[in-house]
């Protein structure tokens, strides 16, 4: 535990002392992100935050992993700077969206099969239990890109992926530590501190933006962590504390809030006969602050909610995934829908006050 939390200090203090210089030099440059039709931000913002908080995480991996004696961590970190290179280019100059997904798919694609970090079982969900190796790829590398890319499309008001993304990361980190699994714990808490040091930088009103060199790398860090619990959980004995009952409920509580988001939109999307790809002001974070909440207000709701889901669902875990699942669905679709009503209402309510006067 100790190693944890001095990765996590490490993290914290050299992503703290790098941003700064990473502001004063992308405004140099002209690094920045502009306001525009599809940006709530109303100033000029440094876009480069990710390599600060990228710079950090490595800094500490490699203080406090053994990382020339343990094979695995080697090709983790080869996935993630190839996304973090990834990122950054498309800060800098936008890439076409069919290269980013092929550079995503190839980073992917090195930590899937190099570390064999695939879905091997549902669990008994939907009575599958064993899935065929081809198969377990595909969900795999398909899986990754959607928990990946959801962090980025939550990356949309100050602080808000920043917050989701620490109370993921610090669950995920907590569960791997009482489970004795310290080397993926160090991963988590590294990557936890770095965050923590930008959201100081990054809460509203914000003086930078991670952009997609931080999304992208804080994502796909998750779905190795959420894949590799999964799997770490499937060979502990049933008698194990903390051994998860319902793993594939409690991986959806743990980043909750980006796949809420994301199922969301494509659902919105689609219904408007619009591309799953097309932007838009559809997101959980807009719809919020339309229903007047501030940038800070809706962070701490939506990161609340993740929390009480997480604690809901391992107070219930002896339930198993058939049960939970299900119950993380309709309450998932019950919470959007509420949402629309409370805005249509809005809407409303200001259509009638306009039109009296």
């Amino acid at each position: 535990m100790i190693t944890a939390l001095l990765a996590a200090f490490t993290a914290f203090v050299i992503t703290f002392l790098v941003m700064p210089v990473i502001i004063k030099y992308t405004l140099k440059k002209n690094y920045v992100d502009v306001p525009g039709y599809r940006k709530i931000h109303k100033k000029i913002t440094p876009s480069m935050g990710g390599v600060a908080i990228f710079l950090g995480f490595c800094v500490a991996g490699v203080i406090w992993l053994e990382l020339l004696s343990t094979r695995d961590f080697k090709f983790i970190f080869v996935s993630l700077f190839v996304i973090f290179f990834i990122g950054m280019r498309d800060d800098l100059v936008p890439m076409k969206p069919i290269l980013k997904l092929f550079g995503q798919v190839l980073a992917i694609t090195i930590a899937v099969v190099f570390l064999d970090l695939r879905f091997d079982s549902l669990h008994g969900l939907f009575g599958i239990h064993e899935i065929p190796v081809p198969i377990s790829y595909a969900v795999t590398i398909f899986t990754m890109i959607i928990i990946t890319n959801s962090f980025n499309l939550i990356d949309g008001i100050d602080g808000l992926a920043g917050t989701v993304s620490s109370i993921s990361l610090l669950t995920l980190g907590s569960w791997l530590l009482m489970v004795g699994d310290e080397n993926y714990s160090i991963l988590a808490f590294a990557m936890l501190g770095s965050i923590i040091a930008f959201l100081i930088y990054n809460w509203h009103p914000s003086q930078v933006f991670m952009g997609d060199t931080g999304a992208l790398v804080i994502g796909m860090m998750l779905s190795i962590l959420t894949v590799h619990v999964l799997n770490f959980n499937n060979q502990l004995v049933a008698e194990t504390p903390f051994r998860l009952a319902a793993p594939l409920a409690s991986a959806l509580s743990f980043i909750y809030i980006p796949l809420l988001d994301t199922s969301r939109i494509i659902i919105i999307r689609l219904s408007k006969g619009k591309s799953p790809l097309s932007p838009d002001k559809s997101h959980i974070h807009h719809t919020m602050v339309r229903l007047g909440l501030t940038h800070q207000e809706t962070c701490i709701a939506l990161g609340g909610l993740q929390l009480v889901l997480t604690a809901v669902v391992i107070l219930l875990n002896s339930y198993g995934d058939r049960l939970l699942v299900p119950a993380i669905i309709v309450i998932s679709v019950l919470f959007s829908l509420s949402l629309d009503f409370f805005v249509r209402k809005r809407i409303s309510v200001k259509e009638t006050r306009s039109n009296k006067v």
